[in-house]
């Protein structure tokens, strides 16, 4: 039922766009009126969101998706090799995520085409989910019809479910030192940049365990060669799926700054900020029930998993909708070496028409 052909050129026509964060407008322009085109009411938010609602029978259900790339970004040219999507080595793609958005017009579009029913759609494609979700942050989910939705925004087979997430808290640290003149006198003076290299190598980084991980992704300091430094700023992040782990983890890395500080007689102001928080949903919540029947019209074989990375899914949660990210094929995110294979996204294509008109006919899950 779903035209291979259209899905792809309307993939490839979205990913010749570049769209890093911040530079979305030519994806929401043309967005807003292929929209329009399938007859849907559609506006943009003062941050460049843009929210769309069609009529149908029964519960309404949330789509959604997000509009930037990270990068490298410049005249994307996609190309189709044996089945394969690729960019053509210079760039990303743009897997992640027009090859959700473009699942999401091409379902809608068959459907109305062939006459289904369709649940009344709200349909929310963000801006800015790469650096910090910040698309979906501003949005205002009191104007969601939907309590419950499916995000289209993970890699993985056909079937793939992502159930779970993590929180996701950020640290900033401000080491106060001493200056002084490193040949003449440098006794008289405290690195701060030493200060937070030694709290850096005391702390735990990286796998923490199966649900945890933390990073140290930024330091900056020091003035000149000659100068003891007496600033020194680093930056980092800790996640896991389980937030007495994450508190614990945060307290470790507070400790290290505070604790190598103290030995060295510097000053240091840490800032924690909670980034987003985490969520999961159990087998039988009724859109998990709804993905799995539709999985099954399919002939997929749901497989459900847990992420250690944020999206639009933890914000939608954290406001009380229920919803959860399917595989759209995607593979090798974030690297010039992005793919996405054309019959992956044509089964999930299969996959979410089977939940939209199942969510149309049916009753409870």
């Amino acid at each position: 039922m779903i035209n291979e052909e259209r899905l792809v050129a309307s993939f490839m026509a979205l990913a010749r766009m570049d769209s890093p964060s911040g530079e979305e407008r030519a994806v929401s322009d043309y967005l807003m009126n292929a929209l329009q085109g399938l007859g849907a009411e559609v506006e943009r938010d003062a941050i460049g969101n843009v929210f769309s609602r069609l009529p149908g029978h029964g519960e309404p259900l949330l789509l959604n998706a997000h509009m930037d790339t990270v990068g490298p970004v410049g005249n994307i040219q996609p190309v189709l090799v044996d089945g394969v999507i690729k960019s053509d080595g210079r760039t990303i793609l743009g897997a992640d995520d027009k090859a959700g958005i473009a699942l999401i017009l091409e379902v809608v579009r068959t459907a109305l085409e062939q006459g289904l029913d369709l649940p009344p759609l709200d349909i929310l494609l963000t801006v800015q989910e790469e650096t910090g979700l910040c698309g979906a942050k501003a949005f205002d989910t009191s104007r969601l019809r939907a309590r419950e939705g499916i995000g289209l925004d993970t890699g993985g087979a056909p079937g793939t479910i992502a159930v779970a997430a993590p929180t996701h808290d950020v640290l900033k640290a401000v080491v106060h030192g001493v200056a002084a003149h490193a040949g003449a006198e440098p006794e008289k003076g405290i690195s701060a940049i030493v200060v937070a290299a030694e709290a850096i190598s005391r702390m735990p980084l990286g796998r923490i365990d199966e649900e945890t991980t933390a990073n140290i992704g930024f330091i900056n300091g020091g003035r000149a060669l000659n100068i003891v430094p007496d600033l020194t700023e680093v930056r980092g992040e800790a996640r896991s799926r389980d937030k007495a782990k994450l508190e614990a983890q945060v307290r470790r890395m507070v400790a290290a700054f505070e604790e190598a500080a103290a030995r060295y007689g510097a000053r240091v102001e840490v800032e924690v900020k909670r980034e987003y928080t985490g969520f999961r949903l159990a087998p039988d919540e009724p859109i998990i029930r709804l993905l799995a029947r539709g999985a099954a019209e399919a002939g997929l074989e749901p497989s459900y998993i847990e992420t250690g990375g944020g999206s639009d899914a933890n914000i939608l949660n954290a406001a009380g909708i229920r919803i959860v990210n399917i595989s759209c094929g995607m593979d090798k995110v974030h690297t010039t070496d992005e793919q996405i294979a054309v019959a992956d996204m044509v089964r999930t294509a299969e996959w979410l028409l089977a939940c939209l008109r199942l969510r149309a006919s049916a009753g409870p899950m």
